[in-house]
């Protein structure tokens, strides 16, 4: 089981996607961005519909329509109460206000599905689609023509919208009710706005689709889409183990964030946020960045970790091809034993020649251990430097490893050292930047 949630897909990612216009199309691509596919060919497909969508978008830049209409027009086609074929005449002739009810509801079926069909379902280039799909929008298209829309919208637009009319398409809809029609139409309509969706956020961000290869894993310019003006990094590792080091507030989880989710998209079949993107196609991912205890199950946070740990080395040990993120490793314990448990983690991780690790951490000590002393782990850092006594912070990533610490240097800078100075006598301490008087061991 994969373990994203450290990605926040559905409160960070779906809202950068979604520019669905229903409930119901929102759910589709929701679905979309919680599912992995399970195959290079499944990610291609998807990638291959992406295209076709981007490629029409011209002739969709205006979809739109009214979302009271559509829902609406939505409890009608699944209202099987309203429909019921064999009373529909009585009751459309005895009674003058289900007459005038049903016509108007049928009104705005016509109106609203009839500029759906002709400005944009039947406007598109289905040759951009791979087979598969095109026969899914075929049979859209064949659904809403059926119903003879551009005949009805004429009537009505002439005021020529009769009882005989209203009853032959309420029988109608009461048939496609019944034998499932208007379920399925709904199901590929949802999934059509879904991908259509993401393809105008792929196109607007200008994300690419990666491609897949055994030969390590590699990003040019990727970046984090909800950055506001993000710094865009590159790397290319062939290592299936990679150490990230740099001080506090250099960008390491920001970058780690990226990475991951930029591997999550792409075994989604979705663009990713980088101007080229390759990598291996993994079965198992985990992402653990900025994780809290888990007070639910009573975990601590160095709990926490190393049970994240043993799933992916479970995984791991079964030839399964793992995608892991760990940032600050063992951060929860004390430094003797995170030394310790590190080395042992980070020298075992290069066992597992089909899967890819990266992990940030602050422990200096790591760089002497043997696989990064003989660089069977690459080493990558985030660029700082020290400009009169104030870090600049560069979050651009580097080949190499940082030993640069500034948490004595923002400590001092922000008069932390003076306001902890201590003055006075008796078991009393006097502190004249915050003006309070502390008794000895209160």
């Amino acid at each position: 089981m994969n373990n994203i949630s450290d990605l926040q897909i559905e409160k960070e990612i779906l809202p950068l996607f979604d520019f669905t216009l229903n409930d119901f199309s929102k759910e589709a691509l929701n679905k979309l961005l919680q599912e992995p596919l399970i195959s290079i060919s499944d990610i291609i497909h998807r990638q291959d519909i992406l295209k076709g969508f981007i490629a029409n978008l011209n002739d969709l830049k205006e979809y739109s329509y009214s979302r009271v209409d559509f829902y609406e027009v939505h409890k009608l086609l699944l209202d099987t109460s309203t429909h019921n074929s064999k009373s529909i005449h009585l009751r459309l002739f005895f009674s003058e206000k289900e007459r005038h009810q049903t016509r108007a509801k049928l009104i705005q079926f016509v109106v609203l599905f009839q500029r759906l069909h002709s400005f944009y379902i039947k406007r598109l280039d289905t040759s951009r689609f791979p087979e598969e799909f095109k026969k899914e929008l075929q049979n859209m298209n064949d659904f809403l023509t059926s119903f003879n829309l551009s005949y009805y919208d004429e009537l009505i637009r002439e005021d020529k919208f009769k009882i005989k009319h209203i009853t032959e398409l309420a029988k109608l809809i009461s048939s496609y009710q019944e034998n499932g029609r208007v379920e399925i139409f709904y199901k590929r309509f949802f999934l059509f706005e879904a991908y259509m969706s993401i393809s105008r956020c792929v196109y607007l961000n200008k994300f690419c689709f990666p491609s897949f290869s055994e030969n390590g894993i590699s990003f040019e310019c990727l970046y984090h889409p909800l950055l506001k003006n993000p710094i865009k990094n590159s790397f290319t590792s062939n290592k299936n183990v990679i150490l990230l080091t740099g001080p506090n507030m250099s960008g390491k989880s920001t970058f780690l964030k990226s990475v991951g989710l930029a591997v999550y998209l792409a075994h989604i079949g979705v663009g990713v946020p980088a101007t080229k993107a390759e990598l291996p196609h993994f079965v198992h991912l985990s992402i653990s960045i900025n994780h809290n205890d888990d007070i639910l199950s009573g975990y601590s946070h160095f709990m926490t970790e190393i049970m994240r740990l043993k799933q992916v080395l479970i995984e791991a040990s079964k030839n399964t091809k793992c995608f892991a993120i760990f940032d600050e490793l063992f951060k929860g314990t004390n430094i003797e034993d995170a030394v310790q448990i590190s080395s042992t983690t980070i020298n075992g991780f290069t066992r597992f020649n089909n899967c890819f690790f990266f992990i940030s951490t602050h422990l200096h000590q790591l760089k002497e251990i043997e696989t990064v002393k003989s660089k069977q782990v690459e080493t990558y850092y985030l660029d700082c430097e020290v400009k009169d006594d104030m870090p600049i912070f560069k979050f651009l990533v580097k080949e190499g490893w940082s030993d640069l610490k500034v948490g004595q240097l923002l400590f001092e800078k922000e008069g932390l050292n003076k306001l902890l100075q201590v003055h006075g006598a008796n078991g009393y301490a006097y502190n004249k930047s915050i003006g309070k008087i502390w008794a000895e061991g209160r």
